[in-house]
This record gives C-alpha cells, structure tokens and sequence, in this order.
C-alpha cells in the first residue's frame, strides 16, 4: 500500500525529532498551503537539532579533555 503525501510528511517529521505539537502545527500549514509558515517550523527545528549538536560537541570535548589528561598522568608515572 502506498503512502500518502500526508502520511510521508509526517513520517519525515518524526524522523527528524519533531514533537507531536510541532508535526500538528506543520500539518495544519501543509494542508492550508502556508509554505512560509512550513519553513518557519522547519527552521527551528533545524536550529534546536543543531544547538543539541553544540551541546554534545562540548560534552565530548569535556570526555576526551577528561581521558587526556588520564593519558599523561599514566605516561609521567611509568617514567
């Protein structure tokens, strides 16, 4: 069975982290032909995914930060 446009539209925000207000808010522009107000939702999403990506970037640096300074107490013991 094929999918619907509407169907496929919602499966893409859900693969994209959009919460069930969000994909409500996309679907009622979608269906009213708002495409400025489509890209609106669309950017914040994109704004909020990359801010989470900052986030974690910063948590990573913080571990490998963490594990090199392990490193080389453990090189300046075995010397």
């Amino acid at each position: 069975m094929k999918k619907s446009k509407i169907e496929s539209v919602i499966e893409n925000l859900k693969d994209a982290g959009c919460n069930k207000t969000t994909i409500e808010k996309f679907i009622v522009c979608f269906e009213n032909n708002r495409k400025e107000e489509q890209l609106e939702i669309l950017e914040k999403q994109r704004t909020d995914l990359l801010n989470q990506v900052h986030k974690d970037e910063k948590r990573i640096s913080c571990l490998d930060y963490l594990a090199y300074q392990i490193k080389r107490e453990k090189r300046f013991l075995n010397n």
